[in-house]
């Protein structure tokens, strides 16, 4: 790996650490102005959390669905090939 090759993985690894960064403060900020209560209703139940943690779980859902069928999909593809 030359000079060059170096220099680009230095400014993939910083490019990387700021949007990490970046991330994690507007997280802080959306966790902050969503702390009072709400009453979400599942089924027969209703439970009262704060907004910050319902938005976390809508995502973490998201995030796990999204993975689960781009996983489901390349299986899919490759026992077709």
């Amino acid at each position: 790996m030359g000079t060059l090759g170096i220099i680009n993985h230095n400014l993939m690894r910083n490019f990387k650490l700021i949007t990490a960064s970046v991330l994690a403060i507007l997280v802080a900020i959306v966790v902050v102005q969503n702390r009072e209560p709400v009453a979400t209703h599942l089924l027969f139940a209703t439970v009262v959390m704060p907004h910050a943690i319902l938005l976390f779980i809508a995502c973490t859902a998201g995030f796990a669905l999204g993975v689960l069928l781009t996983m489901s999909l390349k299986t899919k593809s490759k026992t077709t090939q």
